[in-house]
């Protein structure tokens, strides 16, 4: 194994640096909102000199093709998914590719396939095409680029490569110009092969791509271009003030001194920066897979399968990924459904999820869900679906969801985009990684054994208690980008702005959230903010947003004026890694100090919370963690209430819900109300629940405590409505305020109206 230790060598590739520097972009950048499409300009916009400097990152990030968009046309997606597709991966499929297992399938409502590459393995056996292309399926093709390269190894392989992950060597297949034109080849002969079908709807590059193995702690380098990293490095921080690397660090390099070290002399940005290099680079590639697809076939998108949550490893910085494709399937895992969703720009992009057989009760809530969500499709995992030849009965409960979906609800969806409340969540990728540097402090040495960090990460279940107290609340929102704000700055469509765990903001993060809020928004922290840069180092004369907050983050902070813990961190995590339900993970040898609105204390020494009016808008710094959220909602109606503490600002910003359901209780809590508009103005709404939802790195979104009983329920709204249409009956209903429906809450309402 070559060793990434010397970064100094001579400049030997710069080819592939300009042409990554100056790449063209296709498509438009776009941010959606709740009055509609808002396009912005193709190109990132123009610095005026005379009013401001931009800095070197802010130029990086609105010049680079780290941040440059594939081809995503909304023509294109609606032609490939012309509704919802239901896509069997027929691992088990045991009743052949016959007229009869044809006639079943469209009967259930499984209206989509899936090709294993171009053939000849146990899933995609010869003369799969043609019974495709008999029973009109619209398929997608998995492993487009082959099998293990873009996904390293499977099951008991990793075992001979951990200790690879985990030093400072180079990853066992390099991305570098000879892997791109291996893979050019093979996605050009497995392309070839099916693109007469008028049935393909998509190309994935690969199953579960990595940079590394998932999102397991992974340290290595991702290219053996010794020069790759000094050029990024000067592109990111400019020619003269770019950082002197001498070697490839590895997390086991800082973590001795996280104990010791105050924010002003904390200092991760040798890691926070090899790992954007490494996503920078591996998203790069991606995107340069797809446009080559694109060139062999114009008319199909094609992105990947088996996304992970957002990650300090793997690649998993959705601002940039979600820029290089056009098709995607992402577990539900660490809010990245939501994250997909709004870094879709006009939901151009064709986003489904797994599913696996739980109950016929999950299943068709799993249908309804993500339906609601804005997703296209499902690929459903054969697994335990046939005794031989004979399907299994709970086929019969769920085909007239499927059936329903595919052919009324799908459809009906075409054109349509998501709609929010005003609100935004901001997505800090720097964060993200920040998070991983202070939790994984708890696991000692034993770090490299820290995988399932969706289930485990404070960015994780923060971004989620955040979700669920919106949606609990009757608030729609959107995912709002850095990448976004540094190009564009924060939308007036948006009237909050919520901080997740943003320990990591540049100072063109910190401009665009304050004029924000100047301008009249409401800017809303939980803790911490901008006390590190975006390369993780604390900023030494204290928090970037101090000054909008009205508080002083002390510079001399150490780790244990935080939380109270031994760590940086709110929860001992190897003291629970195996955590069964969120109250034991939030109270098990847990040392913080918990506020009298039971939630966490972060600095131990600022007041909860403080509010500071700004120009015409209000920041309000908590000083606490949400996570306990998690942990009321799971008790029920009452104990939820304890969301109040944060969502008391959203009311005197002026947000409210529109509508809801009459006279809530515990039967009926955990409900959630989505809603998209159509070109016309036209909207179409969905009454779902909203359970917490279980998966894995290997996938599934099923849910945990699914009420499946019949609820009596009275959809209020703010004011009447007119033309409505009860979509799933059918049939029309009284224009009005009030309507009523006997709700099977594992199902969904569905309305249209005007």
């Amino acid at each position: 194994m070559k060793q990434f230790s010397d970064l100094s060598l001579p400049l030997t590739n710069r080819r592939e640096f300009l042409i990554r520097l100056s790449g063209a972009v296709w498509g438009i950048e776009s941010i959606r909102h709740a009055t509609g499409a808002f396009a912005l300009s193709s190109s990132p916009p123009q610095v005026e000199q005379n009013k401001r400097t931009t800095s070197s990152y802010e130029y990086y990030v609105q010049n680079s093709k780290d941040f440059k968009r594939v081809k995503q046309e909304k023509p294109l997606c609606e032609k490939a998914f012309p509704g919802w597709l239901s896509m069997p991966w027929t691992y088990q499929w045991t009743v052949g590719y016959t007229e009869a297992s044809g006639r079943w399938s469209l009967a259930h409502g499984y209206n989509g396939a899936f090709l294993d590459g171009n053939g000849g393995s146990p899933d995609s056996p010869p003369g799969k095409l043609d019974w495709i292309n008999r029973n009109g399926l619209r398929f997608y093709m998995d492993h487009t680029a082959g099998k293990g390269d873009l996904h390293l190894w499977d099951g008991d392989k990793k075992a001979a490569h951990l200790k690879e992950l985990h030093g400072n060597g180079v990853r066992a297949v390099p991305v570098n110009d000879a892997l791109k034109q291996k893979l050019f080849k093979v996605i050009k002969n497995n392309v070839s092969q099916v693109k007469s079908s008028p049935f393909r709807a998509a190309y994935a590059l690969d199953d579960e791509p990595s940079w590394g193995h998932f999102t397991h702690p992974t340290m290595w380098c991702i290219t053996d271009d010794p020069s790759a990293y000094k050029l990024w490095l000067k592109e990111v921080y400019g020619s003269d003030a770019a950082p002197t690397r001498e070697k490839w660090i590895t997390y086991e390099d800082i973590r001795p001194s996280l104990s010791s070290w105050t924010v002003a002399d904390f200092d991760a940005s040798p890691l926070l920066d090899q790992w954007s290099f490494n996503d920078s680079v591996w998203c790069n590639l991606v995107g340069d897979l797809v446009e080559y697809a694109n060139t062999v076939d114009p008319q199909t998108p094609c992105g990947f399968v088996g996304g992970q949550a957002p990650n300090a490893f793997g690649g998993y910085d959705y601002a940039k990924l979600m820029r290089k494709i056009q098709y995607l399937e992402a577990y539900n895992l660490g809010s990245s459904q939501a994250i997909v969703r709004s870094f879709n720009p006009h939901n151009a992009i064709p986003c489904v999820t797994s599913t696996f057989h739980k109950s016929a009760e999950d299943d068709i809530w799993q249908i309804w869900y993500y339906l609601a969500h804005g997703n296209r499709g499902h690929i459903g995992w054969v697994e335990n679906w046939f005794d031989g030849e004979t399907a299994k009965p709970w086929h019969k409960v769920v085909a007239p969801h499927a059936l329903q979906a595919g052919k009324v609800i799908g459809p009906l969806m075409q054109g349509t985009e998501w709609m929010h409340d005003g609100v935004a969540i901001y997505y800090s990728h720097a964060s993200v990684q920040l998070g991983w540097v202070l939790d994984a402090e708890a696991h000692g040495k034993t770090w490299v054994n820290r995988d399932g960090d969706h289930r485990l990460g404070a960015s994780h279940h923060v971004r989620g208690a955040w979700e669920n107290m919106l949606r609990d609340s009757g608030l729609q929102y959107d995912f709002l980008s850095y990448v976004d704000v540094i190009q564009h700055g924060v939308p007036d469509t948006y009237r909050v702005l919520i901080l997740p765990a943003c320990l990591c903001l540049s100072d063109a993060e910190v401009s665009g959230i304050s004029s924000f809020c100047q301008r009249g928004g409401t800017v809303i922290a939980d803790y911490l903010p901008g006390v590190w840069d975006q390369h993780g180092r604390g900023r030494k004369g204290g928090g970037a947003l101090d000054r909008l907050f009205g508080v002083k983050h002390d510079p001399a902070m150490k780790a244990e004026d935080v939380f109270g813990t031994k760590g940086w961190y709110e929860v001992d995590q190897d003291a629970n890694f195996g955590w069964k339900t969120y109250k034991e993970f939030l109270t098990k040898e847990n040392t913080c100090l918990k506020d009298s609105t039971g939630f966490h204390k972060a600095v131990r020494k600022m007041p909860t919370p403080t509010l500071r009016e700004e120009g015409r808008g209000k920041a309000i710094l908590m000083n606490l963690s949400p996570q306990w959220y998690n942990a009321y909602r799971i008790e029920g109606y009452e104990s939820a209430k304890h969301r109040e503490t944060f969502m008391k600002p959203f009311a005197e910003a002026g947000l409210k819900r529109w509508v809801e359901i009459e006279g809530v209780g515990e039967a009926e809590f955990g409900y959630e109300i989505t809603y998209f508009r159509k070109a016309n103005g036209r909207k179409v709404l969905f009454v779902i629940s909203n359970p917490e939802i279980t998966g894995s790195e290997l996938g599934g979104g099923n849910a945990s405590h699914l009420k499946t009983g019949i609820a009596t329920v009275t959809l209020k709204f703010a004011k009447p409505i007119r033309n409505v249409r009860d979509e799933r009956q059918a049939k029309a209903l009284e224009d009005g305020e009030r309507f009523k429906f006997n709700w099977a809450q594992n199902e969904a309402i569905v309305l249209s109206f005007d």
